[in-house]
């Protein structure tokens, strides 16, 4: 295999990582407001005064859980980003944005271990930019990770 061809499938291969983490990571984000309830998720969103709370909790558990899944298999990716960056945005303008960039406010070391406060809008801005570099990478299909660069 030629240098060019090695450079070629490192590409191919190079957005699995970003597709593990981003789609496990909004898979862990719905998973944890369904086991928590989503009557406790629907309380935060009606404390915020977004409109039909239960159904915003609900509509963001399964694109969270969905889209997740979609990303983590490489499958609509462009499609699932669309809701999922509208989710990201919202968290960072009505919850994240007071808090200021940073996502790690330490706040003091207790016995108990560090204290930390609110998180800032630096993970949504991180996961936003993870959607943006998966969206313009395109289809990875296993297909063409097999075929050698001269027959692609």
């Amino acid at each position: 295999m030629r240098l060019g061809g090695t450079a070629s499938l490192l590409t191919r291969w190079s957005v699995i990582p970003l597709r593990v983490t981003v789609g496990y990571g909004f898979l862990a984000h719905g998973y944890a407001k369904l086991m928590n309830g989503p009557d406790h998720f629907a309380a935060s969103l009606h404390a915020l005064g977004v409109p039909a709370s239960q159904l915003t909790a609900w509509t963001t558990i399964g694109f969270e859980l969905l889209g997740g899944l979609a990303i983590l298999i490489g499958a609509w990716i462009p499609i699932v980003s669309l809701p999922l960056a509208a989710i990201l945005l919202v968290a960072a303008i009505t919850v994240h944005l007071p808090y200021g960039f940073s996502s790690i406010k330490l706040q003091a070391v207790t016995d108990a271990g560090p204290q930390f406060g609110p998180p800032g809008y630096e993970t949504n801005l991180l996961y936003l930019a993870g959607l943006a570099a998966l969206c313009s990478a395109g289809r990875v299909r296993l297909q063409s990770m097999h075929s050698s660069p001269e027959n692609s």
